[in-house]
């Protein structure tokens, strides 16, 4: 018979020799997980420039959102009247901005011309009270009657009108306490 099928030997001969094959298979894959391990912990993973795990940043992260770009203010306190582009940003840009509703749009001439000819009665009448679509004072009652006159002559002389600026009447408690000093 032929020896054949013992062509193919094995450098592992002995179960000696198995064992020391088998554990120092063990031995590198473990070395090669320490070193890979090693490289993905040393260098920091933040993107490139990225400060994200300042204690600032993360402050600014878990800030309440209320805290940002809100000015509380006392209800106790005296109103402070805004100006008339003021008023016009906040309340009025939503429909005169965009002609939403009928509303003339801010600065078309064309569109406030019939209603400036009325004059400035008229008008601020109609801002204060509302007129069709428009509600009273543009929705936002919270608004001082002078706010309201402020955010008209504002929007008709950016039009072609020339409406002279409100002026803002004294406050009455002020006067009452300057009859009691004399």
């Amino acid at each position: 018979m032929s020896d054949v099928h013992n062509e193919h030997e094995s450098p592992i001969k002995t179960p000696k020799q198995l064992v020391i094959a088998v554990v120092g298979f063990f031995v590198i894959v473990i070395f090669g997980i320490v070193l890979l391990v090693q490289f993905v912990t040393t260098n920091k993973l933040t993107g490139a420039g990225s400060n994200s795990q300042e204690p600032e940043e993360i402050a600014s992260r878990i800030a309440p959102v209320a805290d940002q770009g809100y000015t509380l203010k006392d209800a106790s306190g005296p109103k402070v009247l805004q100006s008339g582009e003021a008023i016009y940003n906040v309340t009025c840009v939503a429909c005169h901005g965009t002609g939403a509703a009928g509303a003339p749009k801010f600065g078309d001439a064309g569109q406030w011309g019939a209603r400036i000819s009325q004059g400035y009665d008229t008008v601020l009448k109609h801002a204060i009270e509302g007129l069709r679509a428009m509600p009273a004072k543009g929705g936002n009652p919270d608004l001082d009657d002078v706010e309201v006159a402020r955010a008209v002559v504002y929007m008709a002389n950016k039009s072609g009108a020339s409406f002279k600026e409100p002026a803002v009447p004294a406050p009455a408690a002020a006067a009452p306490a300057a009859e009691e000093k004399k």
